[in-house]
């Protein structure tokens, strides 16, 4: 191989990567199709409701609702970047994916994951100033600072997204197109790249230290400091009330948290694609489905939003 000039051609010549996807398990492909279509479907309309219920609903504008509608938002983009691909795949049996397709899922897999992370730790401190300082927490989480806090989230994760993926266009990709997981990401393929990443690498290691444990940390420590308020009330009734107010928050960053941790615990050069897919499938699927059922189930004030809403879901 000549050095640069064929390695520039065959980049070129990169138009399309195979998603390995689940075929090793032609035996679940039916039984994966309708698993995959329920939980997308329940994931988009759960999602959709919390965003417009809170929207049109006057006695749901706070700022915690305000960031649940965010985080609803982002949990719809998770999904529809990944599944309908993944479902397409699996109905036809075509796994193929443009290279500019992938490209474009990279972007928003990367932007709608990471805006996910950096929003749960805003809505663990909202949390942490609606208990520990409610009395300045009017002042504290007033619309201006909610509406700079989620533009932040969102610019700060943009350009992430924007900086990885631009990254990762720079690659050559000369050998084998076939990525080892059911949608693209960093570690499969820089993997496949015949040409240095340890830039990509570097910057994959800095954003997952940022965005996973920095962001686990501060999330951590509002909960620890949650925690001791409410264990210095006196009342029963009122520890109870004081907890049920961030209860389901706290289940929804146990869930994201301990998928993208199984997920990314370990460098590109061990990446193990079985476990990824199972971390995959937990970050991009399951939890995006279980978010708004955790709100919803264990709210009472969006109960009656939504049967406000939605009249057929006022029993």
């Amino acid at each position: 191989m000549e050095p640069g000039g064929t390695q520039k051609s065959n980049q070129t010549l990169v138009t399309e990567f195979l998603l390995q996807g689940f075929s090793e398990h032609p035996a679940l492909r039916l039984p994966l199709i309708s698993c995959f279509l329920v939980l997308y479907t329940v994931a988009f309309i759960g999602n959709t409701l919390i965003v417009a219920v809170v929207g049109f609903s006057a006695c749901l504008h706070r700022p915690m609702y305000f960031f649940l509608s965010n985080l609803a938002t982002m949990d719809i983009i998770c999904t529809s970047t990944i599944l309908p691909k993944v479902l397409v795949g699996l109905i036809v049996q075509d796994n193929t994916i443009s290279y500019m397709g992938c490209m474009v899922q990279l972007f928003f897999l990367i932007w709608s994951a990471s805006s996910e992370l950096l929003l749960l730790s805003v809505m663990a401190f909202d949390r942490y100033v609606a208990i520990c300082r409610p009395l300045h927490y009017g002042s504290i989480m007033s619309p201006r600072v909610c509406t700079a806090l989620a533009g932040g989230v969102w610019a700060i994760c943009a350009l992430n997204a924007s900086i990885n993926t631009s990254l990762m266009v720079q690659l050559t990709f000369c050998g084998p197109h076939i990525i080892a997981h059911f949608f693209c990401e960093i570690p499969p393929l820089l993997l496949l790249s015949c040409s240095p990443t340890w830039v990509n690498s570097i910057m994959t290691v800095l954003a997952d230290g940022f965005y996973g444990f920095t962001n686990f940390m501060l999330t951590l420590t509002s909960y620890g400091c949650i925690v001791t308020s409410i264990l210095r009330i006196s009342s029963a009734e009122g520890k109870r009330r004081a907890f049920s107010t961030c209860s389901s928050h706290l289940m929804v960053v146990c869930v994201y948290y301990t998928a993208v941790f199984y997920a990314y615990i370990s460098p590109a050069s061990s990446y193990i694609p079985e476990r990824s897919k199972v971390a995959g499938v937990l970050y991009t699927v399951v939890s995006p489905t279980l978010n708004p059922l955790i709100y919803t189930l264990r709210n009472a004030e969006v109960h009656r939003a939504l049967g406000k809403f939605l009249p057929f879901c006022r029993r």
